[in-house]
Formats: C-alpha cells, sequence, structure tokens
C-alpha cells in the first residue's frame, strides 16, 4: 500500500498538506526527520502514515496522557490498530499492551519519555521490531526552548541502547532557529531532513485588546458568540477561578482546568468541553498540549504570556480544522509584573546549575519581545512569523493592528531626549527610572538616585507616559536602546548612528480607538459560509447524530467526523457509499463504522425537503467545497 492509497483509505483524504509528502518520501526511503509545522498543518498524518508502511512498529513518545490517549482514540476510529502504555493504566493493563505489540497487533505505540527508563519497557524494546522512533513537541528537548522537560534527554539514551537504530522523526509547532538547532543536536539526528513549512495559519485573526474591565470584555465577547467554542487562557489559578465564577454567574456554560485541582475535576473539566457539554473552558497553560478539539473558534489571552512560543501554541488551538477564528489578547501592564514574578519563582530543580542563569536571561528576552507584540502597532501576523524567521513583506490585511486607524506622530526630537536620558544613567537604571525622570515625576526613589538633577528630567513632561512607554519600545525595536536580559531589564545605549543624520525620522503610530473591523472581505470565509439555509438545517442535523453517536462510543465527536467532514458532506449530500467517500475526511474505516448512519441521515432530510438546495451553487459543488485545504490530510 502506497502513501495516497494509505492516506485516503485510513484517513478519507485525496491529497497531501504542503510539506507532508516529502517528510513521508524522506522517512520511507530511510532518512531522519525534523519538522516544523503549525498546529493544524497535520503533523501527526507525517508520521501515522509512514508508520502504516514501515515493517515494524513505530515509537511516539508524548508529554501528555490525554495527548496519546486522543491520538490513539482518533487512530482506532479510523482502523488503524494503536495503543499507548502511561500511568493511567495498571500492570495488568500494561502487560496487554506489550503482549499486543509483541504480536504485530499495533502499528504505533505512544509512551512518556519517562517510561524509556523503565525495566519492562526496556525488555520489550529489545524484543519487538522499532522501525521508527518519533518524538512529539520535540522542542522540549531544548534548555533555549519554552517548554524544557529534563525526561527528554532520556530519547537519546533509549535510541542508543537498541541493538538496532531506528529512524528519528522530531516534529515541534514553535521553534526558534536555535531551538531548531538545539533539537537536532541533542537528539543526534542523522543527516537529517529538515523541514519548515512556514508559521503561517491564514484562518486565525490576530488583534491585542488594552482593555480596563477584562472580565466584561470576555463576557461581550460571549454574548456576541453564543454558539462558539473558546479557550480563555489565564496566567494564574486565581484569574481562572475569577473568571469561572463570573462567567457561570452569567449564565455561561463554561468549565475551569488548573493544576491546583485534584485529577479527577481536571479530566471532567476537559471531557466536558471536548465533547461539546460546556462551550468555554478557563484554563491556565496547564491545559491544552495535544487537545485536538477541532471546531475550538477563539482564544482569548486574559493575561500576555511569557513568551511568543506559549502564546502562538495556544492561541494555535483555535481554528484547527481551517475555519476563520479568532485570537484575542487583552493586555494591561500588570501583565508583565505578573510574568515577572512567576519568572522568579520558576522551578529549576532539573536544570544543571551552570546553566540557570543563560535560562533565565533567555526568559526575560522572550518577555520582553513579547511585550513588544503587545504594544507593536504593527501588523500583528508579521510581528509573530518574523519572531520565528519568517520575513514578510506587507501587512497581512487580516488583523487587529491592520484593521485598526492611527495616527502618526514625529516624535523625532523626544526620541532624541529620550536616548540623551539613558546616556545620563550611564545604563544602569530600568524602564521605569528613565520614565519617570522624563516625565518629571516627584518620586523619593529619583531624589534618591540623583536623577532629578539630569538635564533631560522633566524634558518630556508635556507627553504621557503612554506615548513614552510607545516611544521606547520603537527605540527598542529599531535597535537604538536595548534592555538587558537579567532581573533588573536596564535601559541602555545601542546602535544610534542613523539618528545622526538629519532626514532619519522617529514616527510613532497611535491607535484613535476606533473598535477594529472584524467584517473585512480579506477575512477568511467559514466554510458554513456556503450552505444555504437548507445546507445548514441539515449541517445542524448531521452535528446532532454525531453527538448521538459520540456519546455511544465515549468518544470526542471531531473523532467521529471534524465539522469540516459535515460541512462537504452538507454540500455533496451523499446517498450512496462512492460518494460519501468522496467527501472530505471519510475513508473506508469511517465509512464502515458510521457512513451507512449518515447517508440515512442525508436521504431522510432530502425526503422531507425534495427541492432543496444545500449550497450555493447547487450544480456546482467543487467552488463550493471546503477551501483550499478541503480534502488535505491533517
Amino acid at each position: 500500500m502506497d502513501a495516497r492509497k494509505t492516506l485516503k483509505q485510513c484517513f478519507g483524504y485525496d491529497s497531501f498538506k504542503p510539506g507532508q509528502e516529502e517528510i513521508i518520501e524522506a522517512i520511507a526511503g530511510g532518512k531522519d526527520i525534523l519538522a516544523i509545522m503549525p498546529t493544524g498543518s497535520g503533523k501527526s498524518i507525517c508520521y501515522q502514515v509512514p508508520a502504516m508502511l514501515l515493517s515494524g512498529i513505530t515509537i511516539v513518545i508524548s508529554p501528555l496522557i490525554s495527548l496519546m490517549q486522543d491520538q490513539v482514540k482518533a487512530l482506532n476510529a479510523a482502523g488503524i490498530h494503536a495503543g499507548y502504555i502511561n500511568s493511567s493504566l495498571t500492570e495488568a493493563q500494561i502487560a496487554k499492551v506489550y503482549t499486543k505489540a509483541l504480536e504485530g497487533t499495533y502499528k504505533l505505540l505512544y509512551v512518556a519519555p519517562e517510561r524509556l527508563e523503565n525495566y519492562e519497557f526496556v525488555n520489550f524494546a529489545d524484543r519487538v521490531d522499532i522501525s521508527m522512533v518519533t518524538v512529539d513537541e520535540a522542542h522540549c528537548i531544548s534548555q533555549w526552548g519554552q517548554d524544557f522537560r529534563p525526561s527528554y534527554l532520556k530519547i537519546v539514551d533509549f535510541i542508543e541502547r537498541l541493538s538496532k537504530r531506528p529512524i528519528v522523526s522530531a516534529f515541534t509547532a514553535t521553534a526558534t532557529e536555535d531551538v531548531k538547532t538545539d533539537i537536532a543536536c541533542v537528539l543526534k539526528l542523522r543527516d537529517p531532513k529538515i523541514v519548515v513549512t512556514g508559521f503561517d495559519r491564514e484562518n486565525l485573526y490576530f488583534n491585542v485588546e488594552t482593555v480596563k474591565r477584562k472580565d466584561d470584555y470576555v463576557l461581550e465577547y460571549i454574548r456576541k458568540h453564543p454558539d462558539d467554542s473558546g479557550i480563555i487562557y489565564c496566567a494564574t489559578r486565581k484569574n481562572v477561578d475569577s473568571l469561572y465564577e463570573t462567567l457561570l454567574g452569567a449564565g455561561v456554560s463554561a468549565q475551569r482546568y488548573h493544576a491546583g485541582m485534584n485529577n479527577e475535576d481536571r479530566k471532567t473539566s476537559q471531557d466536558d468541553f471536548i465533547y461539546d457539554r460546556s462551550s468555554v473552558i478557563v484554563a491556565t497553560n496547564a491545559f491544552g498540549m495535544g487537545i485536538d478539539k477541532s471546531n475550538v473558534r477563539f482564544v482569548i489571552h486574559y493575561n500576555m504570556p511569557q513568551s511568543m512560543e506559549n502564546y502562538y501554541q495556544e492561541a494555535g488551538r483555535a481554528g484547527r480544522d481551517g475555519e476563520a477564528s479568532e485570537c484575542i489578547l487583552l493586555f494591561s501592564a500588570q501583565d508583565i509584573m505578573i510574568n515577572k514574578f512567576l519568572l522568579d519563582h520558576k522551578d529549576f530543580s532539573d536544570v544543571p546549575v551552570e546553566d540557570i542563569d543563560l535560562i533565565k536571561q533567555r526568559d526575560a528576552k522572550r518577555l520582553q519581545l513579547m511585550e513588544g507584540y503587545c504594544r507593536t502597532s504593527g501588523c500583528l501576523r508579521n510581528y509573530i512569523l518574523e519572531y520565528f524567521g519568517e520575513k514578510r513583506g506587507k501587512p497581512c490585511d487580516n488583523c487587529g493592528n491592520c484593521h485598526r486607524e492611527f495616527t502618526e506622530i514625529d516624535m523625532t526630537e523626544d526620541a532624541k531626549l529620550v536616548i540623551n536620558c539613558v546616556w545620563e544613567t550611564k545604563g544602569r537604571y530600568g524602564l521605569n527610572v528613565v520614565l519617570g525622570t522624563l516625565l518629571g515625576a516627584n518620586r523619593a526613589r529619583l531624589k534618591e538616585l540623583g536623577t532629578t538633577g539630569y538635564k533631560t528630567y522633566g524634558a518630556l513632561r508635556n507627553r504621557s507616559e503612554t506615548e513614552l512607554r510607545s516611544l521606547v519600545s520603537q527605540l527598542l525595536l529599531d535597535g537604538y536602546l536595548y534592555q538587558t536580559a537579567d532581573k533588573y531589564r536596564v535601559i541602555r545605549m545601542g546602535d544610534i548612528e542613523p539618528l545622526k543624520n538629519p532626514n532619519t525620522r522617529i514616527l510613532i503610530r497611535t491607535d484613535k480607538d476606533r473598535k477594529p473591523e472584524r467584517q473585512t472581505k480579506t477575512r477568511s470565509k467559514k466554510n458554513t459560509d456556503s450552505l444555504t439555509k437548507a445546507g445548514y438545517e441539515l449541517f445542524e442535523t448531521l452535528r446532532k447524530l454525531r453527538l448521538s453517536i459520540a456519546r455511544e462510543e465515549g468518544l470526542p465527536p471531531y473523532i467521529i467526523f471534524s465539522d469540516k467532514t459535515l460541512i462537504d458532506m452538507s454540500i455533496k449530500t451523499p446517498t450512496d457509499k462512492q460518494a460519501i467517500l468522496g467527501v472530505s475526511g471519510v475513508g473506508e474505516a469511517k465509512y464502515k463504522k458510521y457512513g451507512e448512519r449518515f447517508i440515512d441521515a442525508v436521504i431522510a432530510f432530502k425526503g422531507k425537503h425534495p427541492d432543496a438546495v444545500t449550497n450555493m451553487k447547487e450544480n456546482d459543488v467543487a467552488e463550493n467545497a471546503p477551501t483550499s485545504s478541503s480534502g488535505r490530510a491533517g
């Protein structure tokens, strides 16, 4: 069986997404792989398809129990035999998994990195034919990544202990150039094929809102999107609990999730969200890794995350089905203080002492760049992509800043005064001292430091603190100033040579407080936009059937069929096997399990509405099928 036939028969897709076929062909050719692909681009297909084609078993190393369980449920639903071993299983259950794997029942076996040192697992690995070791969330192996896990370092020892070295494949959604190099080196990949498909998620609309009453904003947003599923991330457990109670008090069907809850309560909350029993979940960053819920329509960050890697990974949980979705960050200056506090109390117990200072410096630098995202007046999408090394020319015209009205202020002379003040400080003080000095603030601390005697003291008292913060942020981005990455974050002189040119101007864009134009012609259209009223009615009928089957089988609804598949089914209205196999996401295994029931539902609907037109162009299904990603793997 070749890769395309496997893709269609097992997963129901007609073609590969960008990068997938290239990766699969390299694995089939015996090469190690390092793939960096954004969330929703179909990373799992890249190792699941070749696992079906390789002679032995593929060991998938995954960091979280929930991630393993979701992946294995989805594979078994697609007719692919897979198993997992983790602490949720009893010893008897684990022994049964080993037996099945040795008998050749499984093509994929998911394990946590901690399991690799277990005596029984090492013994099992010596007796089974391992064709490939796949490292999911591979950024966890890098000390310079945002989610370093020392247990991942055990992977290298495990591979080196094997009598025959298997193919090694590593996958992650977020990795800077440094992290990418680190993954390849630490995992000891041999002449790896490195594939970076790009970081852009075109269906996601990014926005930053600076609001004082965040709870009111969230309630208003949910009121305007009552049928949408969403995640709201908070920096602290206290914020999670408070916002959760506020939502419940307003009648919102919400759940919460954080590490302070017991395992049973966390699982109940997660299941209620995944199984669509609750539309919204409020959580810390303890929630989400490996959650494959495809119809999350919005992700709101109640607080600014600590890094762009964290933000993009969490925001990327929206719109995994390719549908238009929103990623909104609610920013306030207090968020910076919260994150500094959290970083100051970070656990370094598993980190070598000699590496701690460097990691702290990198954490501080990441926080600074995250703050830059929140304060920039430029294109938000371009800021994200450039952070990950992907240069863009023009603004995206599909983010909050691109749809916000700004005015430009020439602050060249102000900029020179800021630089003069930093020169007077001799690079000894942080942003608050510099701003206070320029504003002529009457503070005991400034008198104590002697900055009240500077020539620049009060030089910009005609400006607001907000304006000066924007100006300093721009000067930092342009390299005229730089901020140290230690805990004191002092401001120092950068390269000011360009400012000596009389033609150089420092232009600052300021928001006119106009709301972003959400309804824009460039915004990604929803796939349901192609459905008529009758088509949407059929879609809702199929969703109800999917939910009924999911409850019967104890599976998340999206594992039965994704929303995208149900939309395509509503457009194509299949009434026989051949027709339903032409629907995106319907393979042979899914047809055998569920196909007849969905066909019956379509036939029943057409019987009640014989003249119904379900899509905008009755005789042109192709034009109205789901957008460019329709029928592609992932």
